[in-house]
């Protein structure tokens, strides 16, 4: 089992503008033009919360979003979404009750990322920066998080987007 996070942050780091919209992201580029399709095809699970989920409902068919994966939103509310799944709880915990043989992608939500930082659980750290500046905005980590060294793996170019590689040391 492999924990990812893979997303896309703004040059001054932030996941999400401060209404938590993606606009920013839409308008600098598409997932065609990333590796995205490869990376999920490897995937078994997502994870995010309830906030990125509801970016994936507004989407014509959000049950196509992420069709071959078993898909977990940390949420209190019920979900009326074919294909996901609402868990609450700590998502540290619920990752170990998911078992050694899983790819788990950390699809967004600093709340659900941080947490697994802690208990020092991610093992991939996969950020593509946009050419963005927000200048303010829901951050990619929480600021609180433990100290933690990873090993940069790789540096890729995809479109407007750059992308840094990093695995747990």
């Amino acid at each position: 089992m492999s924990v990812y996070f893979y997303g896309c942050i703004t040059l001054d780091g932030y996941l999400a503008a401060k209404d938590h919209g993606l606009d920013w992201l839409h308008q600098t580029g598409t997932a065609e033009e990333t590796d995205c399709e490869a990376f999920y095809s490897r995937m078994d699970v997502t994870l995010m919360g309830r906030r990125t989920f509801r970016e994936i409902e507004r989407l014509e068919n959000p049950a196509e979003a992420y069709p071959t994966t078993e898909n977990y939103v940390f949420t209190h509310q019920p979900l009326n979404q074919p294909g996901f799944t609402a868990v609450s709880g700590d998502p540290a915990d619920f990752v170990k009750r998911l078992g050694r043989e899983k790819n788990i992608w950390v699809v967004g939500g600093n709340t659900i990322l941080a947490p697994l930082l802690d208990r020092d659980l991610v093992d991939h750290l996969i950020i593509q920066t946009a050419p963005v500046l927000l200048g303010e905005g829901i951050p990619l980590f929480t600021q609180g998080e433990a100290l933690r060294r990873f090993r940069l793996e790789a540096v890729k170019q995809y479109g407007q987007f750059a992308e840094l590689v990093y695995s747990r040391l």
